[in-house]
């Protein structure tokens, strides 16, 4: 008797880089995480504000117990109480109602961010609280720091066990608005391919669109004739143009889509502001 088998669904994976923010419904979003330096510099001033916080609450202990305000036998409880509330309370909760900053954080451009992409919340900014006692106040940030360099997006301890990470809110100026494509090349301008343009070329370029018009007849044209002749590796289909209409026409496409990626970018951002 011949048995017939019914081939499954196919199984199609997505290989995202170490760094990519994923989100629940499989989408990498272009969000670029806070360095590993930026991470320390902001770390630094939050811990620097919470040990005048210390320091100014063992004072006014301090002046408490001498003027017998405060029972001797109630210091330790004081103490363990101005511990808990500058190491743990607060961080907490300025992170919950801030939605994942600070002030060293809002410093450096970075915000708290769940690694689906979503908004920190309550739970995540307490673990990474209580956690962050141990690795960043008992240790001085040395188990931060040995952690944050060897993870993709600089995540510490605290981050890994909540399940976030630090995310840039400061993104690029949008550059200006791109002059418009050459006359009779729109239908090229849709379909042209300058991914692969490198960026210094692109540079080169779009120097010379805007400063064309300024140079001597003779080297304006020595100079689009070069741009066009590096240009052309990189470029498919190549529209049947002179050199310096080829430039201009590579480089509007190159920036206009530059600039729609900029404003996706900036859509996200504030879109991950809005989230709860």
């Amino acid at each position: 008797m011949a048995s017939s088998s019914t081939p499954g669904p196919s199984v199609a994976l997505v290989h995202t880089g170490a760094d990519e923010t994923l989100t629940g419904e499989a989408v990498a979003l272009d969000v670029q995480p806070l360095g590993f330096f930026l991470r320390a510099v902001g770390c630094l001033i939050d811990m620097v504000v919470g040990f005048a916080l210390l320091l100014g609450g063992g004072l006014l202990i301090a002046t408490m117990v001498v003027g017998a305000t405060l029972p001797e036998s109630a210091v330790g409880i004081a103490v363990v109480t101005l511990l808990v509330v500058v190491m743990v309370a607060l961080p907490t909760t300025v992170e919950t109602l801030s939605r994942g900053r600070s002030l060293g954080r809002l410093v450096v451009g970075g915000r708290i961010v769940r690694t689906d992409g979503g908004a920190a919340g309550f739970r995540q900014a307490f673990i990474r609280s209580l956690v962050g006692v141990l690795e960043l106040w008992f240790t001085l940030g040395a188990i931060a720091a040995v952690v944050g360099m060897f993870t993709p997006r600089s995540q510490r301890l605290g981050d890994l066990l909540a399940g976030t990470s630090s995310e840039r809110t400061r993104t690029r100026p949008l550059p200006p608005p791109a002059p418009g494509i050459p006359p009779g090349l729109e239908s090229w301008a849709a379909i042209a391919d300058v991914s692969r343009l490198p960026d210094r070329l692109a540079a080169r370029m779009s120097t010379f669109a805007r400063g064309a018009d300024a140079l001597d007849p003779v080297s304006r044209a020595r100079v689009a004739a070069a741009l066009a002749e590096a240009v052309r590796p990189f470029v498919s289909p190549l529209p049947p143009t002179d050199p310096e209409t080829l430039v201009r026409a590579v480089s509007t496409v190159r920036r206009d889509r530059e600039y729609r990626a900029l404003l996706l970018e900036n859509q996200r951002a504030a879109a991950l502001t809005e989230r709860v």
